[in-house]
């Protein structure tokens, strides 16, 4: 991985990016390419286990069998660069994270929609071996991947509920304090096993990297603080969707079933995404890849014997696969980012209705025909078919 995978610099260029001016030029490079009607799939990913249907989609050959031309997935190195080929139509399928899709569309004003979810859960709070409770990070230095993250979202929460501000400043932070960093993820772990700082909270694979090479235990999974959250979300062009409605919907019909199939294919999905498979999707191990896609049966009853399950009743996975995008979900995640510290400007966010939001965010009709077409959410662990839910979240 090199050095701008989620770092700092990444974070920057972002932040100029997604203003309206700086999403201008790629924009209008959008407009005045040629926009074939039956395009190949180009899917656009970073190399983390949130991408897994859009990976298995093409390794299994899910897109081909719905009549679509596709090309190997492009694997980027950081948030801008993905956002930067998306917006001029390089790529045109692609996983962003949630809370960046808010800031993609509502920041910038870009013409992006979220079609279906990645995945839900696959993240987690990992810790020096020192720290046993969420308050022992207080006066201590903790790493996020983006500010825009659901990461940063659950780990400001289990900050709050223990009585620890978070807080985003040079120097040491006071002992009721807890100071968030943006760092690349493959930097975490040794920076974890190097104690420059006291955890981070991230995506999977790197927390079960960190289990792996022993360098550090996870403190919390955020599935367990946030029920079913989702992470990275699928997201298309607005004009896409509707001049090439039929298109779109057989990309979702394609990645849907990726999802299925994922579920049931948990070990041979990781070692489909590792670095030792011809495809090289990713560059991490099937021992990592399957700590979080197929982990032993008892691992959850040792998470929860040690604290880092605290809800074992909700039956969690490390990481699991449902495509629909509830409507509240996005309603919550906007309420929770107003109270969420996060830097640069947010003028956008703070003025930012909910409702409204998961209304103009989010386009469900083409998810929701595929699921009904597999037989409803049901066949994707749910407990009904109904596209709606209550969010649940407890510390």
């Amino acid at each position: 991985m090199n050095e701008d995978f989620f770092s700092r610099r990444d974070m920057l260029k972002l932040s100029a990016l997604l203003t309206a001016a700086g999403a201008a030029p790629f924009l209008q490079a959008y407009e005045a390419r040629a926009q074939e009607p039956n395009a190949p799939v180009r899917v656009g990913y970073l190399p983390i286990t949130d991408a897994t249907p859009l990976l298995v989609a093409h390794g299994q050959g899910f897109f081909e069998a719905e009549g679509l031309k596709v090309e190997k997935p492009v694997l980027f190195r950081g948030w801008a660069q993905i956002v930067e080929a998306f917006l001029a139509g390089q790529v045109n399928v692609v996983h962003l994270l949630a809370p960046m899709t808010v800031w993609t569309r509502f920041g910038s004003k870009a013409p992006a929609k979220v079609v279906a979810w990645n995945h839900t859960s696959g993240s987690g709070l990992s810790v020096d071996y020192s720290i046993n409770k969420v308050s022992d990070l207080g006066g201590k230095t903790v790493a996020i991947p983006f500010w825009y993250s659901i990461h940063n979202v659950v780990l400001q929460i289990l900050l709050r509920e223990n009585g620890l501000t978070p807080v985003s400043k040079s120097g040491d932070p006071a002992p009721n304090e807890v100071k968030l960093i943006v760092m690349a993820p493959p930097d975490m772990v040794p920076a974890l096993a190097a104690k420059r700082i006291a955890g981070y909270i991230v995506a999977e694979p790197f927390n079960a990297a960190a289990e792996v090479l022993k360098v550090g235990k996870v403190l919390r999974f955020t599935g367990d603080v946030w029920k079913d959250h989702a992470c990275c979300v699928v997201t298309m062009h607005d004009r896409v969707l509707k001049e090439q409605p039929e298109w779109s919907q057989k990309v979702v019909n394609a990645m849907v079933k990726a999802q299925l199939w994922t579920r049931a294919n948990r070990a041979e999905t990781a070692e489909l995404l590792s670095k030792d498979n011809a495809q090289k999707y990713t560059p991490h191990s099937v021992e990592v890849l399957k700590r979080v896609l197929a982990p032993a049966d008892g691992d959850a009853a040792e998470y929860a014997a040690a604290g880092a399950i605290k809800h074992p009743d909700w039956r969690e996975r490390r990481i699991d696969f449902q495509p629909y995008p509830f409507a509240s979900y996005t309603e919550e995640l906007v309420r929770r980012l107003k109270a969420t510290l996060v830097e640069g400007d947010r003028e956008f966010l703070d003025k930012l209705d909910p409702a409204f939001a998961a209304k103009d965010l989010v386009d469900d009709s083409f998810v929701k025909k595929a699921v009904e077409a597999q037989g409803g959410l049901t066949k994707f662990g749910l407990a009904s078919n109904a596209f709606t839910r209550k969010e649940v979240v407890q510390a």
